[in-house]
Parts: structure tokens; C-alpha cells; sequence
């Protein structure tokens, strides 16, 4: 006798997938994130949409290009609550070091990405996790700023 499946009346608003610690895992996450959030009903053109893929692309690139600990990858976590009209983005790493924001030299190449999260995120920061390494978070509006 088959049990019969059930959908819960609210669909899940959540996406976690690991990725490897390269450029390739850090396209993917974008990639990833860009086909979640339009099946979450922002689609690519959006402000939610194009702000919260703008945001993945910086904090993955910062954890395969700073938070990168040999053999180990990073984890990407969305979360999308609708109440609060926010996505959540946690991109986790095993490397201790923590982030710093800084502001980079007219000549210098890098250093702009946690500029652009904090002038695109409502708010964000770092936090430990259990084991090694640490989760930079940062929460995007879902809804048009005025």
C-alpha cells in the first residue's frame, strides 16, 4: 500500500546546496541562486532579483578567493521570508579569518565587494559557526525601495 504524499499548505522558502572552493563552485552559486529566486517569483530584471544575485556572486568570490581552506568547500543557504519581504544569504566557510570591509586604492583591482554588499543589503555581518570557520549573512529586500 503507497503512502500518499502531501504538500504542506506553505511551500518551503529555502535553498542550502555546498559547493567546491573555485570559480567554477562560485558561478554555480549565482547561477543557482538566479534560478531559486525566480522560482520564488523574482524574476531576472527585478531589483530583488538582480540585487540578491549581486550580493552571491560577492560573498561566494570572497569565500573561494579569501575563505578557501584546502580540501574544503563552502555552503550557500537561502532563505526567503515573504513576512518580512527579505532573502537571507549565508555563505559559510572553514577558514578562520574573518572578513573586513576596507575601502581599496583608485588603482587597486580588488577590495570593492563588501562595499557593494553593504550598499546593496538592508543589513549584514559575520558569525561563527560550530566547527571552524565562519558564515558571513547578509538580508536583501524582496520589495521595491522608495
Amino acid at each position: 500500500m503507497s503512502v500518499p504524499r502531501t504538500q504542506s499548505p506553505t511551500p518551503a522558502r529555502a535553498f542550502t546546496q555546498r559547493f567546491s572552493a573555485t570559480r567554477r563552485g562560485a558561478r554555480l552559486a549565482r547561477l543557482l541562486t538566479a534560478h531559486q529566486l525566480t522560482e520564488w517569483g523574482h524574476p531576472h530584471g527585478t531589483e530583488a532579483h538582480d540585487t540578491v544575485v549581486l550580493v552571491v556572486a560577492e560573498l561566494a568570490a570572497n569565500a573561494v578567493l579569501h575563505g578557501r581552506f584546502p580540501g574544503r568547500g563552502f555552503a550557500l543557504s537561502l532563505f526567503h521570508d515573504e513576512g518580512r519581504g527579505v532573502v537571507r544569504i549565508e555563505v559559510t566557510d572553514t577558514h578562520p579569518a574573518r572578513p573586513t570591509q576596507r575601502t581599496p586604492g583608485a588603482d587597486e583591482d580588488g577590495g570593492r565587494g563588501l562595499l557593494l554588499v553593504d550598499a546593496l543589503a538592508a543589513d549584514w555581518g559575520v558569525r561563527d559557526r560550530l566547527g571552524p570557520g565562519k558564515t558571513v549573512w547578509a538580508e536583501c529586500p524582496t520589495v521595491p525601495r522608495n
